[in-house]
């Protein structure tokens, strides 16, 4: 399985950690309590757990210090949303005042620790887009998207313009695809076939199948099997789960072989549990 090229993100933390804390400053008080996507989260959980993230990654890989484990049979999924909203309930006894100073002091720090790293050694897990170990970059830039997405969930609960820079929109979008590869993994395909991704205004990505295994490069694919373009608002909503793949479907632009792309749309580049399906005989 191949990733493609590396992405360096490390020279938009800084202008994203000042955008970020800009906006929750401006926040009035309604503002933090307008709820979000997020299940059960409004706008101060969202930003409580972002400084949960902005702490375990300082802990974990600055620090080298990891005291939280999944439970005997708990799945990673399962883990992560638990360690979640433990640490969410706990810090809702935060006012607003503190916490945008805790995310002022501490994003500070996780800034300038992303500029410590080699992007090119070995790091820790990213499981949207495949097996362990990930390349640094990767581990860098999956932590640039979570950010990134977490400000936009805010923007839309309190009503502010999102996406904003068109470089950082960019380099999310090219993340995001990065888990095209293990998202097609168990699809059947001939050697050579491809699929053709393009996000308008952003850039057109090539997923072929070569060597037994699925592999993403930049740029079109002579010949693809199948061709999906999507709008940016769609891709970065479809790859966090804030919209399903039917609602994609409805909003994208399909040519070829249906069945490729409709499992293209299966994506997902987030560490993400399904929520629970009723039971049988529940509306």
């Amino acid at each position: 399985m191949s990733l493609g090229p590396p992405l360096d993100v490390r020279p938009l933390f800084a202008g994203w950690q000042a955008g970020f804390v800009s906006l929750l400053r401006d926040l009035d008080e309604g503002d933090w309590t307008r709820p979000t996507v997020c299940r059960g989260w409004d706008v101060r959980d969202v930003a409580i757990h972002v400084l949960g993230d902005h702490l375990g990654r300082l802990s974990m890989l600055r620090d080298s210090f990891q005291a939280l484990h999944p439970r005997e049979g708990e799945p990673f999924p399962a883990f992560i949303d638990r360690i979640n909203a433990e640490w969410v309930t706990a810090c809702r006894r935060l006012s607003p005042l503190l916490l945008n100073g805790l995310l002022s002091s501490v994003g500070d720090e996780v800034v300038a620790f992303w500029q410590t790293v080699d992007m090119q050694a070995l790091g820790g897990p990213v499981t949207w887009a495949g097996p362990p170990p990930a390349p640094v970059w990767l581990d860098a830039a999956r932590d640039f998207t979570e950010y990134w997405t977490h400000e936009q969930q805010i923007r839309d609960a309190v009503g502010r313009p999102g996406l904003g820079d068109p470089v950082a929109v960019a380099a999310v979008i090219d993340t995001f695809l990065r888990a095209l590869p293990h998202t097609l993994r168990e699809e059947p395909a001939s050697e050579g076939a491809g699929l053709e991704v393009t996000v308008t205004g952003v850039g057109v990505w090539a997923c072929s199948r070569t060597g037994g295994h699925w592999a993403l490069d930049r740029g079109p694919v002579p010949g693809p099997a199948a061709r999906l373009e999507l709008d940016t608002d769609t891709t970065w909503r479809l790859c966090t789960r804030g919209i399903t793949p039917e609602e994609a479907a409805a909003r994208a632009r399909v040519e070829g072989d249906a069945r490729l792309a409709t499992a293209a749309l299966q994506i997902v580049s987030i560490i993400w549990s399904p929520p629970p399906q009723p039971a049988e005989g529940e509306a």
